[in-house]
């Protein structure tokens, strides 16, 4: 079959504009050619280029048109699927001129084209999900009846705490009283689970690998700002893969919860440095689960594993590092939760904290409901659905998972049905802050439930001015081209994130969430304890939302 005038066969294949997810709108009259927007390009979707333009004009006293060939130079968007325009902008930003944009094309056909090679389309960030939260979607409406000035936000003194490990209920402590004075009971032969008072919203796991060096260092550097200078005991986990060995064997090492999964990643360097532990870490995650993919295990591209990375987990470069599937030995989430528990218990001496993270998810309860016999676990850590993720499958992201709201909601009741609800502290992640309402946010949870919430990817926007947000603009963060050098090991990439500035952002977040979380708790009355379950203190305005969380219907 022949093919059409004028159209060959190649050309009939190709894509056109109208097919990719950004447009890029470029103003000939204000550009000066200076090549800065492709330089910085962090896909090549944008590529200088010459092209012959025909030109008519007229001059003289008697014009004639007279029409001429001229060659110009341009700023032309490639049409190859593998260098799709991300919609980043940092073209726009760097543009002396203004004379280059992005534009979001709502009529893209990108997902039909994304499976080149035969391989799902993966991506970073968070999914792609226009709808307002169920968090956001909740309000605060116990509110005191008078003006208290005792209790206002910005007189009172206040204790913004909460505990991680298991509390034991007061008939098992191990006290006595003599002369109505109380003593420690030394001769009890009761095991005292390890405690740790920490700020009630804590740094979630995020790599180094995942994370840049700068951008690791600079939330490190935060943390521990907050801590020895402000009097915050913010905590941060390190994620999959170890951690830098200088670190390990600092003082500062009691700042972070160390994090362990199915991979084992880095766990050389941790178990040598554990002889020379100054401190002793501030408690010891096992990850089973990540609220963003569900079911799947952890995966660092190829792309990050340079030498740095390579080095701190033992393994060749630029291999793809996927977490293995948990040992055929145990047969169930239980088990191998209990045997992670007690073999992390006894190698930092049952002094440590040792919880599982796991998906959000139906099942969720019947993991809580093993840990609240094991009297070795300190908490369960839930991951939501809307939570960050480095890289995982699209259909992963937006089609599977479980809202944090009503799965702790859920996990919380049950505890309350056994009694324990004091006892085994919950920590809540997955779209915390999605809209920036970090601290209205942490509340709402903390209220329905949560001892503890733990917040990613709004540190990523916080803190390093993340380009990504949910109309899948960017979301570069599995391929090692992060723009703003986030989430990247490229050295020409990362030189452009200054960690003393995410540090000190990193800072500015957590006091400015802290006089929020005051301002939100005053009007209730809660200035000495988080007010933990208080759902009556809770409304919104959707009627199953209402009945499903078991908070009030107000409208």
């Amino acid at each position: 079959m022949e093919p059409a005038a004028g159209l060959r066969l190649d050309h009939n294949h190709q894509l056109s504009l109208r097919e990719f997810p950004y447009i890029i709108r470029w103003r000939d009259d204000r550009c000066k050619r200076c090549g800065k927007c492709t330089a910085v390009c962090p896909v090549k979707a944008i590529e200088p280029t010459v092209k012959v333009q025909r030109h008519v004009s007229s001059e003289g006293d008697f014009p004639a048109p007279k029409a001429e060939r001229k060659v110009i130079q341009i700023v032309e968007q490639v049409t190859d699927m593998e260098r799709y325009c991300t919609g980043c902008g940092t073209c726009t930003l760097v543009c002396p001129n203004e004379a280059i944009e992005p534009e979001f094309n709502p009529q893209n056909k990108f997902l039909h084209y994304k499976n080149k090679g035969g391989e799902g389309y993966k991506r970073g960030g968070r999914r792609n999900d226009p709808a307002i939260s169920t968090l956001d979607r909740l309000k605060f409406t116990r509110i005191s009846m008078l003006t208290d000035p005792a209790l206002d936000a910005g007189r009172h003194e206040f204790r913004v705490r909460t505990l991680l490990g298991r509390i034991l209920p007061p008939e098992e402590l191990p006290l006595k009283i003599e002369n109505n004075k109380l003593f420690v009971n030394k001769d009890s032969s009761k095991f005292i689970p390890p405690v740790r008072e920490i700020y009630p919203i804590m740094i979630g796991s995020m790599s180094v690998g995942a994370l840049s060096p700068p951008m690791w260092e600079g939330l490190a550097m935060g943390v521990s700002y907050l801590n020895e200078v402000e009097g915050m005991p913010v905590v941060m986990c390190s994620g999959e893969g170890g951690m830098p060995p200088r670190l390990l064997k600092s003082k500062y090492l009691k700042y972070f919860i160390i994090q362990i999964a199915s991979g084992y990643f880095g766990w050389d360097e941790i178990i040598h440095a554990l002889p020379h532990m100054v401190e002793d870490p501030a408690a010891i995650e096992i990850k089973y689960g990540q609220g963003a993919k569900p079911g799947d295990g952890g995966l660092l591209m190829a792309q990050k594993v340079l030498k740095l990375i390579a080095s701190i987990r033992g393994v060749p470069q630029f291999i793809d590092l996927a977490s293995p599937p948990t040992h055929q030995t145990k047969y169930s989430i239980e088990e191998a939760v209990a045997k992670m528990i007690q073999s992390m218990s006894m190698a930092w001496g049952f002094r440590v904290p040792v919880y599982p993270k796991i998906s959000g998810t139906r099942t969720a309860r019947a993991v809580l409901n093993n840990l609240a016999r094991n009297p070795y676990a300190a908490a369960l850590s839930i991951d939501g659905e809307d939570g960050g993720t480095g890289a995982a499958y699209n259909v992963s992201m937006d089609k599977m998972g479980h809202p944090i709201a009503s799965n702790l909601r859920e996990c919380y009741l049950d505890l309350v049905k056994q009694g324990k609800q004091n006892e085994l502290p919950l920590i809540a992640a997955g779209g915390i802050g999605k809209k920036g309402n970090l601290a209205a946010n942490a509340a709402a949870l903390i209220m329905l439930g949560a001892s503890a919430v733990s917040i990613g990817k709004y540190l990523m926007q916080a803190a390093a001015d993340c380009f990504g947000d949910e109309s899948n603009r960017c979301n570069l963060c599995n391929t090692g081209k992060c723009p703003r050098g986030i989430t990247t090991q490229d050295p020409k990439l990362y030189r452009r994130l200054d960690s003393d500035k995410v540090a000190e952002r990193v800072v500015e977040t957590f006091k400015a969430a802290d006089v929020e979380l005051r301002k939100i708790f005053a009007p209730m009355g809660r200035s000495t304890e988080l007010p933990i379950g208080m759902s009556d203190g809770l409304s919104t305005d959707d009627k199953a939302m209402a009945e499903r969380l078991g908070v009030s219907y107000a409208c």
